[in-house]
């Protein structure tokens, strides 16, 4: 999806709460995959990601179109940016939260669970990839979150700028600083 068709599609889900499903339907793989990621919890991720989609739909007619620093550069940025933040919050609550049934379409849940399949086995054959991942959880927040970016979802400096509401300098740095420690505290990895 084109940018201009993604701020087209934002404009019309503000009055339309079904084209909101086109853009759950866009950006949920995307979204489920950092949180997983982040959290190697499946259960947790499903409660993180449903919150997320929850909080954008409650909030989509504040969402707007300026760029970093100041408001939104993209809706995909403002997703992750409500996913680290959830992320955080569910870190804090430790409960279940709010399920994204009220938005979901019924016919779509058996890819969805498909995904959560595949992504269970993907991460049940990568030993190197969940070690990786609980070195990383021991990390500050601050390093996690940009080193998922980074790494996991493969963004660039730019958008993990965008996403965090931090300068590229700043990303940089954190970025080096968590390598630098992951280095010191990780066991040599299997190949």
């Amino acid at each position: 999806m084109t940018l201009d068709e993604e701020k087209k599609l934002v404009k019309k889900a503000k009055k339309d709460p079904e084209a909101f499903g086109r853009l759950y339907d866009e950006y949920y793989p995307r979204i489920f995959g950092y949180v997983l990621r982040r959290t190697a919890n499946l259960e947790m991720a499903q409660d993180v990601v449903s919150e997320t989609f929850l909080k954008a739909l409650k909030n989509l007619r504040r969402f707007k179109w300026i760029g970093a620093f100041r408001s939104n550069s993209s809706f995909g940025a403002w997703l992750y940016r409500i996913a680290a933040n959830e992320i955080v919050n569910f870190w804090r609550r430790k409960k279940p939260t709010v399920s994204l049934e009220i938005i979901s379409d019924p016919s779509s849940d058996q890819n969805i669970l498909e995904e959560i399949a595949r992504a269970q086995e993907k991460l049940a054959r990568h030993q190197d990839f969940l070690m990786v991942q609980k070195e990383i959880m021991t990390l500050p927040e601050k390093y996690q979150e940009v080193l998922t970016l980074r790494f996991f979802e493969k963004k660039q400096i730019k958008e993990i700028a965008e996403i965090l509401g931090k300068r590229e300098g700043t990303i940089k740095s954190l970025i080096h600083r968590g390598i630098e420690r992951l280095r010191r505290d990780l066991p040599p990895l299997s190949h």
